[in-house]
């Protein structure tokens, strides 16, 4: 039998994981009539069908599915093999895949990635922003090499680092400046405005708030934290945002900053990589020098 190349993997591994010929040809980089031909001559290779086909959609043979499951694997391998030469070769040098969180990229990353080229020129910066299931499972496909996120995550595979800690603040409409700040209690009962579900950021706000996710009432939901402080000021409800937003979502609108009464709800922002990460003793190093020159 003729040797199964990486390169069939790579593409298989793609179209497994997307299930559509033209979305795993475009982030293979390849054309999709070149891309159905590599996964016919695995499939006469290996003398089974991975696929099945049809006008509208594809899904995976049974069989399929147990070599899309062992090609991650191996790709995963090659990956952590490649990245352990680097480090060996030349440490923080190359590529990094960094992925971060809705409500921390607008205000956090910029900051981050700049004290990151500077201080280690030759690494080469990959963004993805994506809510946090989404990384987690980038993070253990190999997919990302870290991930900036709230923590914790409490994922057995992942390796948690805080870097630092904030508190929640609450946004009102501009004529309620200078108004009593509403405890808790009150807040229930008063139109809050939360992101749409999957936003850990959401969960953090329901938490405190008291309010279980199924029986959360009269919730007006966005996309980002910017439509919500837009809706507010709009007159629409009140809503809480971390405090690295203020400065840009609330100085945008017309709304009200106050500071919740103690103990105010916070969030820890943290980095999360894969224990078998050969990358793990640079990303400590990267982690230690961000925290510190971002005091």
């Amino acid at each position: 039998m003729t040797r199964i190349s990486m390169k069939q993997l790579f593409y298989f591994e793609a179209l497994a994981r997307l299930l559509h010929f033209g979305h795993a040809a475009e982030v293979c980089n390849i054309s999709q009539p070149a891309l159905s031909i590599q996964i016919k001559e695995l499939e006469a290779q290996l003398g089974v069908s991975l696929v099945e086909r049809s006008s509208k959609n594809i899904r995976l043979t049974p069989f399929g599915e147990d070599i899309a499951a062992r090609a991650r694997a191996i790709l995963q391998e090659v990956e952590a093999l490649e990245a352990s030469a680097r480090t060996a070769r030349r440490p923080f040098h190359g590529r990094i895949r960094i992925g971060v969180i809705p409500t921390v990229a607008p205000y956090y990353l910029p900051r981050f990635i700049a004290h990151l080229t500077r201080r280690f020129p030759d690494l080469e910066p990959q963004l993805r922003e994506a809510m946090t299931g989404s990384l987690i499972d980038d993070l253990n496909q190999g997919r990302l090499d870290v991930a900036i996120v709230a923590l914790p995550i409490s994922e057995p595979t992942l390796h948690e680092r805080a870097l630092f800690e904030e508190e929640f603040v609450l946004v009102r409409p501009a004529n309620e400046e200078g108004s009593p700040v509403p405890d808790v209690s009150q807040l229930r009962e008063m139109r809050l405005l939360l992101l749409e579900e999957g936003h850990c950021f959401r969960d953090q706000a329901l938490s405190f708030c008291g309010l279980a996710p199924t029986k959360a009432r009269d919730i007006m939901e966005g996309s980002s934290l910017s439509t919500l402080v837009q809706m507010v000021g709009a007159g629409i409800g009140v809503t809480l945002i971390p405090e690295m937003a203020v400065s840009i979502d609330g100085a945008a609108s017309p709304v009200s900053i106050s500071r919740l009464a103690s103990p105010a709800p916070k969030r820890t922002i943290g980095m999360v990589w894969r224990h078998t990460n050969p990358l793990a003793p640079q990303l400590e190093t990267i982690a230690t020098t961000i925290e510190q020159e971002m005091e």
